[in-house]
C-alpha cells in the first residue's frame, strides 16, 4: 500500500463497532426481505430462506478469512483484484458499488415505509411525492454524516443495533409463545407450495436478507486489530442473522393462513392475511407481524416501526460508508481515477467518493419512484417490467449485484489460497484438501466450491426471474467496463492485463498498519524460508 504522507483512514472501529457495521446492514435486511419473500415463495418461504442461508454461511466464512488475512478498505473488490487481476477486480468492485448504492436507496425507502405505519402521510401509494422527498432528504443527510466522520457513524450504529437485537428476540419469543401453531405451518407448506418459478424468485429475493457482511470487510482498515476482531464479529453475525431469518419465516407461516381474494377483474389471487400483495405492506413486514402478537403486539405496534425505521436508516448509512470505501480502495489500486482516494484533511474521510455515490443513489431513487410520480412512466414500466413497483426495482438490482460480486469472491478465495499460501491466516475456512503449488504447501477450500455453486445458482435464478435485474444489472457492468478501459488507456496502464504491484510489500504494510505485528513477523519468516528454498533449488 502507498506509504506517502497523505491523510489515511482513521482506525477507530472497535469490536462492537465492527459487529454493528455488519448487523446494521444484514440485520436490517430481514425488515425488507421478509415481505418480499413471503409474497413470492408463499408456503416455501422458509425453504427459500434456508437455501439462501446455507449459501450465506459459505459467503460469511469466505469473507471472514479474507478480511482477517487482508484487512484493507475495499473488501471483496480488493480480494478479487489480488487473486484474479485488475479486470476482474474492477468488475467485482463495480458490482459491489451497485449493491451499496442500492443499499443506500433501498433502506432509505423502506425506512420511510416503516415510518408510514405511524405517519400515514408517508404512504408511497397515497402520497408519492412526500415519500420521495423524505427519502431524498435521508440520503442527503447520510451523505453529510459520513463526510463528518466514521466515529460518529459507528456510535450511531452500535446503539441502535443493540436495541434491535433485543427487540427482534422479543418479537420471536412472544410470537412463538402466543401465536405460533405448528399445524398451521405444515398446512401452509403443503397447501400453498409455490411453482418452481415462484420458488426461484423467492430464493433470489431471500439472498438480499443476507447481504451486508461486506460492511465488516469495508471497515477492516479502520478496525483495531482486525485479524483478531473480524473473525469473532463475523461468526457472531453469521449465526445471529441465520437464526433470525429462519425463525421469522417459520413464525410468519405458523401465524396466519393464506386465503383467496379477487382482483378488480374478478380473478382469484393468493393473499397473505398480514402481508397482502401490496408494496406498501411488503416494505414493513416485520412491523405488521409484530403487531399481530397478543399482548406484546399493542406495544410493538408503536415501537417496532420506529426501531425498524432507525435500523433501516443506519443500514442505508452502511451503504454510504461501504460504497465510498470501495471507491477509495479501487482508486488506490488504479481501477478508478485518483480523485476518489482524496481524503478530507480535517475529517479524514473520502469526501469525493461519498458525494459521488450518494449521487448515484439519488439517480436510482428517481428511477424507482418514477412510476408512482408519473402515470406515463408507470404505463411504460408496466409493459417492460410486468408492473414491478419501486421496491421490486431496487430489490432486483440488489440481488443481481450481490450474486455477481459473491461469485467473484469465491473464485478469488480459491486463487489466493493457491497463489498466496505464505500470508498468515489467523482464521481459515474448515474442510480443506492439502495440495502443493510451486513447491509450497497450500489448502484447497471445499466450502468455497460449494458456495460458488450455490451463489451461481442464485445468480441464474435472479437473471431468470427478475426482468429489471437481467437488463439493468448487466448494463451497469457493461457501462463500468467501458469506463474502466477508457480510464486505463488514458493513464497508459494495461487495459486487459494487471498493473504490476509488489504484493509482498503491500502485505507487510497492511499488517504493520493494522497493528498485527506478530502476523507480520510470521509473514516475513515465511518469505525468508521461501526465498531460501528457491535459492537452494537454483544452486542444485
Amino acid at each position: 500500500m502507498p506509504t506517502d504522507n497523505k491523510p489515511e483512514l482513521r482506525r477507530s472501529v472497535t469490536p462492537w463497532g465492527s459487529f454493528a457495521w455488519g448487523y446494521s446492514d444484514v440485520g436490517a435486511d430481514i425488515f425488507v426481505g421478509l415481505g418480499l419473500v413471503l409474497a413470492a415463495a408463499a408456503g416455501a418461504s422458509n425453504v427459500a430462506f434456508l437455501f439462501a442461508g446455507i449459501v450465506y454461511v459459505c459467503i460469511g466464512l469466505a469473507y471472514t478469512e479474507l478480511a482477517a488475512t487482508y484487512p484493507v478498505a475495499g473488501g471483496g473488490q480488493y480480494f478479487v483484484q489480488r487473486g484474479l487481476g485488475d479486470v476482474f477486480g474492477f468488475m467485482a468492485g463495480w458490482a459491489v458499488l451497485l449493491d451499496f448504492t442500492i443499499d443506500v436507496t433501498l433502506f432509505a425507502w423502506t425506512c420511510v415505509d416503516y415510518s408510514s405505519q405511524l405517519a400515514p402521510v408517508l404512504v408511497a401509494s397515497v402520497h408519492p411525492w412526500v415519500h420521495f422527498l423524505v427519502t431524498l432528504g435521508l440520503i442527503v443527510g447520510l451523505c453529510v454524516l459520513n463526510i463528518v466522520g466514521v466515529r460518529e457513524s459507528t456510535a450511531f450504529n452500535g446503539f441502535v443495533s443493540a436495541l434491535d437485537v433485543v427487540s427482534e428476540c422479543c418479537i420471536l419469543c412472544f410470537g412463538f409463545l402466543f401465536t405460533f401453531r405448528p399445524e398451521l405451518l405444515m398446512h401452509n407448506m403443503q397447501m400453498h407450495w409455490p411453482s418452481p418459478y415462484q420458488l426461484m424468485l423467492g430464493i433470489s429475493l431471500a439472498i438480499i436478507s443476507f447481504v451486508g457482511l461486506e460492511s465488516i470487510s469495508q471497515a477492516a482498515q479502520e478496525t483495531q486489530r482486525p485479524a483478531s476482531v473480524v473473525p469473532r464479529t463475523s461468526v457472531a453475525l453469521i449465526l445471529t442473522i441465520l437464526i433470525f431469518a429462519l425463525a421469522y419465516s417459520n413464525l410468519a407461516l405458523g401465524m396466519h393462513p393464506w386465503h383467496p381474494i379477487y382482483d378488480a377483474h374478478g380473478h382469484p389471487m393468493q393473499f397473505w392475511e398480514i402481508f397482502p400483495n401490496n408494496p406498501d405492506n411488503q416494505g414493513k413486514a416485520v412491523a405488521l407481524l409484530a403487531q399481530q402478537i397478543p399482548y406484546f403486539g399493542a406495544l410493538a405496534a408503536f415501537y417496532v416501526p420506529v426501531l425498524g425505521a432507525i435500523l433501516l436508516l443506519i443500514s442505508s448509512n452502511s451503504g454510504v460508508f461501504g460504497s465510498s470505501r470501495i471507491a477509495y480502495a479501487m482508486s488506490r489500486g488504479n481501477l478508478l481515477p485518483s480523485v476518489f482516494q482524496r481524503v478530507h484533511a480535517k475529517y479524514r474521510t473520502p469526501v469525493i467518493s461519498i458525494a459521488t455515490f450518494c449521487g448515484v443513489a439519488v439517480v436510482e431513487l428517481i428511477f424507482a419512484a418514477l412510476p408512482s410520480l408519473d402515470p406515463n412512466a408507470n404505463a411504460i414500466y408496466a409493459r417492460l417490467f410486468r408492473g414491478e413497483s419501486g421496491l421490486d426495482f431496487l430489490a432486483d438490482l440488489y440481488a443481481f449485484g450481490a450474486a455477481t460480486s459473491y461469485s467473484f469472491v469465491f473464485i478469488a478465495l480459491i486463487a489466493l489460497r493457491l497463489h498466496d499460501p505464505l500470508s498468515p491466516r489467523k482464521f481459515k475456512i474448515p474442510f480443506n484438501i492439502p495440495v502443493r503449488v510451486n513447491g509450497e504447501r497450500a489448502e484447497f477450500p471445499i466450502i468455497a466450491v460449494l458456495g460458488f455453486l450455490g451463489i451461481g445458482s442464485i445468480l441464474v435464478f435472479t437473471l431468470f426471474t427478475h426482468p429489471i435485474g437481467r437488463i439493468a444489472g448487466p448494463l451497469w457492468l457493461i457501462f463500468g467496463l467501458v469506463f474502466y478501459l477508457f480510464y486505463r488507456r488514458g493513464r497508459k496502464l494495461p487495459m486487459f492485463h494487471s498493473h504490476k504491484q509488489d504484493w509482498r510489500k503491500q502485505q507487510i504494510e497492511i499488517l504493520r498498519s493494522a497493528g498485527e505485528l506478530e502476523l507480520m513477523d510470521e509473514y516475513l519468516a515465511n518469505l525468508k524460508t521461501h526465498d531460501e528454498r528457491l535459492a537452494a533449488e537454483a544452486k542444485a
